[in-house]
Parts: structure tokens; C-alpha cells; sequence
């Protein structure tokens, strides 16, 4: 039976158009869908509530993401090497404030990492490891950063992670490794392939502090290839806009979670 709310709209027709602005804005809340579609927000819990139910999407505190396929597909290159989000530049503005002096860093070939190297300080002596061309480039003529470049074969995107490069990264050793993926959960680090997380557990292993940094965007989601625990890190750093559950998920496992302020990037 078709049932029909005070608003006259279908309940169907509703959760439709829920399903709509998710698959734009990837993320809603419950109070603005309230609005939205002048019904109670009690309605509106009882819809995501079933089409969590459905794996239509993923009801967060306070709202819903969009629901994600296990294996995700890289966005394309000229979206992962980026100016980035807000959020992401906050987060990646947080997760430098770390860095120390003549730290030895490995900063890896995801978005994020990218968007990091915009916010390394000026002057700040470093030796960065990397198994990106786009980032070693990006580094190479930078005062008082001394860059080294895995070896391996090199794909398409300019990123190495295979065997050879696998072997590599266990000649070093990191005061710091920057950790990304496409999925951050308290199920641990999601990324693409098998190939890719076998090499993201050599970095964890070869870093003395494991610094995890992740938007809201993938927090809460799981992967296809997981790169290890999210015990294995030290730190996450993420977004204002990040689920509250999720980050309470993680830090009942152990791991100290920050989240980057919206202010912090907008005083830059």
C-alpha cells in the first residue's frame, strides 16, 4: 500500500528525492530535510532509518551520507591533485602542526596528501620519502626539504605501490607517516587494491608515529582493500563535518582523534 504524508507528498516520492540530494550533496541532515518537506523530523528519522535498513544509505547522528560501493573508484587526477576541499586544507593544515624539525616524513600519493604540501611551512627542514612523482616534482625545488623517491614500477596516475616499492620502503625509517585511504573506519584503513594496502602496512610499519588524516567524506566508510587496524595509528585527523559516531567509534578503540576547525583554515 502507497502511503501519503500531511505534506502530500508519497513517502516514496520523498525518500526519491532524499536519495536525489544525496547523490549531490553526498550528505544531509535530518532537521533541513524536516523543512524541506514540512513534515516532523520524526518522520524524516523513521525514512532513514529504512533506507539504512535498504543500503540505500548510511544514517549518521544527526543525518545520513550517501551510501558507498565497497570498491571505489580513484577520482580523477585533476580532482585528486586539487586546491581541495575546505575541510580537506583544514585538515591537512592540522596535520602538519606535528611536524618537527628535521622530521624524516613519508607523504603518499592520495588527495590529501597532496593538499598537505601546500601547508608545509616555509623553511621547515625535512627529508620527505614519497611513492608519488606528482609530489616528489612538487617538493624537488623546495629550501631545506630533501626528497627521495621509491622506486618500482610507475602507473599511470604517477604512483608507486607494487612489489619493488614494497621492498623499498623497508630501508626506512619515518619519525612520521602520513596515512590516507578511501574508506577510515573503526574497521580500519580502506583503499583500492590489495597492492596498494600491502603497501600502506609497509609505511605504518616503518613509522614511528602514524598520523591518519581523512575528511568527512570517507570517515565512517569501509573499502575493498584494507591497509591495516585503525589501531595501527596514532593519531586521525579529520573534519567539523565529520559523524560523531564515527569518531567516537575510533577513539573507543584507543586512537586519539582531532578535528580540524572550519576557523583554523579560514585564519590562513
Amino acid at each position: 500500500m502507497t502511503t501519503q504524508d500531511t505534506s502530500g507528498m508519497f513517502a516514496e516520492e520523498r525518500r526519491e528525492q532524499i536519495l536525489a540530494l544525496l547523490e549531490r550533496e553526498k550528505r544531509v541532515l535530518a532537521k533541513d530535510l524536516a523543512e524541506k518537506f514540512q513534515i516532523s523530523i520524526d518522520s524524516i528519522r523513521r525514512d532513514l532509518t529504512l533506507m539504512h535498513e535498504q543500503g540505500l544509505l548510511r544514517k549518521t547522528h544527526g543525518g545520513a551520507i550517501a551510501s558507498t560501493k565497497v570498491r571505489q573508484q580513484p577520482p580523477p587526477l585533476e580532482m585528486r591533485y586539487g586546491e581541495g576541499s575546505p575541510q580537506g586544507n583544514a585538515v591537512a593544515k592540522l596535520a602538519v602542526s606535528y611536524l618537527r624539525p628535521n622530521d624524516t616524513v613519508f607523504i603518499g600519493s592520495g588527495s590529501l596528501a597532496y593538499v598537505l604540501l601546500k601547508h608545509l611551512p616555509d623553511g621547515l627542514p625535512l627529508t620527505v620519502v614519497t611513492n608519488s612523482i606528482r609530489v616528489a616534482d612538487a617538493l624537488r625545488e623546495r629550501d631545506g626539504i630533501e626528497t627521495y623517491l621509491i622506486g618500482g614500477r610507475v602507473k599511470r596516475s604517477g604512483n608507486i605501490t607494487d612489489v619493488i616499492a614494497n621492498e623499498f620502503i623497508r630501508q626506512f625509517k619515518f619519525d612520521i607517516g602520513f596515512v590516507t585511504g578511501g574508506g577510515v573506519s573503526d574497521e580500519g584503513v580502506f583503499v583500492s587494491t590489495p597492492e596498494v594496502a600491502a603497501f600502506g602496512r609497509a609505511v605504518i610499519a616503518a613509522s614511528r608515529r602514524a598520523i591518519g588524516m581523512t575528511t568527512h567524506r570517507s570517515l565512517g566508510n569501509d573499502g575493498f582493500a584494507k591497509t591495516g587496524g585503525i589501531e595501527g595509528l596514532d593519531l586521525l585527523v579529520t573534519d567539523w563535518d565529520a559523524d560523531p559516531d564515527a569518531i567516537e567509534r575510533i577513539r573507543a578503540l584507543g586512537v586519539k582523534v582531532v578535528v580540524a576547525q572550519a576557523e583554523e583554515y579560514e585564519r590562513e
